[in-house]
């Protein structure tokens, strides 16, 4: 069987990326099918619908989309206001997926993708083949699907990152998994609010996510005596800990930061530093203490929320041939657009079906799993890389080629490799800082300004 038009082109994940890749397809002429393991659309959005964005809504609505949904009578939400990733799925991504009907199915989760007839091995004829997707429903059955392209938006939020440094799981952190989140918790449901409330809570992560806990659960503090925070970084606090403050274009996000620095300069908070995972001990009382490399042993505390980043799941593309870059796990060619090593969100360029190719072709991944592990995604970018890859598979190239989008200056971003490096000093927006010689604990001097009333999360991709 040969590649023909009449196959759909096969979306994986009904998110912000996913939709906005169907509608791109559907003004091209190119029939989608999108494939969404949740029971509505954006099922991962909603895991975080507490938490506001730190993008207006002017930069949250993919432009086909817009357009698509417009001719229905939709009404656009006010483009100067901030949305929790609620307020994102139900007033634009679930109606974009209504209006999608039928080219969306639900309870469709991908366990694999390969080419008819030919694992990965084989060469003859492989890209005259159709693409070949296993699925399987909710209620267990398996089923089969063609498809002519795989556009792979399933992005990362199903697998976070472990609490080991060494981005393993450590030492009894399985164990401990009662007692461990790697979720920004939502402090406003009365039942996840007990669970915190009076109690002692390590919050493992470096970006806007631990951000936006270490402001949630000061605002618990504030009312509930014995609530406190437990701040641990792998690196040293600088300039560039807490993002770009007043100087971040997106102006929530540089807010956010200040809402965690106020966290730990009045007090709700303490910040660890230098201090890297091994073990997790249970203390035998329904506490557990964080063991460090060095030996270094951390005051028990009641509850450990985990964010340290997130992954991509690559083990359902396991039959295809994918060049991905072997620190981020994202597209060669993408990977030194978006190194944290040497990049901030502000310095990472607008890119298309170029960057996001593979040997195999007619795949792409794009949104946040093109990203790999790197941390400076925002939808913008999203929106830009499928309307790229959809213009390449109409065939139009001079579309698929142009450059239809200027990011702002987003600010100093964290991350991985030198950004965690006592060495790297400086508080550019490379990342760079300076790292403490040894764990400390210790309160920030001086006295920052609160944050939004609900701060914002850098998980969403936003």
């Amino acid at each position: 069987m040969t590649i023909t038009a009449d196959l759909p082109v096969v979306v994986i994940g009904a998110g912000p990326t996913g939709l906005a890749a169907a509608s791109h397809l559907i003004g091209r002429g190119i029939e989608p099918l999108v494939l969404e393991t949740g029971p509505s659309a954006a099922t991962a959005v909603r895991g975080w619908a507490h938490v506001r964005l730190f993008s207006t809504w002017s930069e949250l609505i993919d432009p086909a989309a817009g357009k698509l949904l417009a001719s229905t009578g939709w009404t656009e939400p006010d483009a100067d206001t901030y949305p929790t990733g609620g307020d994102w799925a139900e007033r634009y991504l679930q109606p974009l997926a209504d209006v999608l009907g039928d080219k969306v199915r639900y309870g469709a989760t991908v366990t694999g993708v390969s080419r008819l007839g030919r694992d990965r091995i084989v060469d003859a004829e492989r890209e005259e083949q159709p693409f070949t997707l296993r699925l399987t429903r909710t209620d267990g059955t398996e089923e089969r699907l063609l498809a002519r392209a795989v556009i792979d938006a399933s992005g990362t939020w199903s697998t976070p990152g472990p609490i080991g440094a060494d981005g393993l799981p450590a030492l009894g952190e399985h164990a401990a998994s009662a007692r461990v989140s790697y979720r920004v918790p939502d402090l406003r449901d009365p039942a996840v609010r007990a669970r915190y409330a009076g109690r002692r809570t390590a919050v493992i992560g470096s970006g806007a996510s631990a951000f936006t806990a270490l402001a949630a659960l000061a605002d618990v503090a504030k009312d509930e005596p014995g609530t406190h925070a437990v701040w641990i970084l792998r690196r040293g606090i600088s300039g560039s800990t807490f993002g770009g403050g007043s100087a971040d274009q997106l102006p929530a996000r540089g807010a956010l930061g200040l809402a965690a620095k106020a966290a730990v300069d009045h007090g709700y908070a303490d910040a660890v530093t230098g201090f890297r995972t091994e073990t997790v001990e249970s203390t035998g009382n329904d506490r557990l203490t964080l063991v460090g490399e060095d030996g270094r042993r951390l005051d028990p505390v009641d509850e450990i929320i985990v964010l340290t980043g997130l992954r991509p799941d690559l083990s359902f593309l396991s039959e295809l041939r994918l060049a991905l870059d072997e620190r981020l796990q994202a597209p060669v060619e993408l990977a030194p657009l978006i190194d944290p090593n040497q990049h901030s969100c502000g310095t990472v360029y607008p890119h298309g079906h170029r960057e996001l190719s593979h040997p195999e072709q007619g795949l792409y991944l794009v949104g946040m799993k093109s990203y790999g592990r790197a941390p400076t995604f925002l939808a913008m970018t999203g929106y830009e890389q499928v309307r790229s890859v959809t213009a390449a598979l109409a065939g139009d190239t001079e579309a698929a080629d142009r450059v239809e989008l200027t990011l702002p200056e987003t600010g100093v971003c964290g991350g991985a490799g030198l950004f965690e490096d006592p060495a790297a000093g400086g508080t550019g927006d490379g990342g760079g800082c300076c790292a403490a010689p040894a764990p400390a604990l210790l309160q920030i001097a001086g006295t920052a300004p609160g944050g939004p009333a609900e701060a914002a999360d850098g998980c969403c991709g936003a």
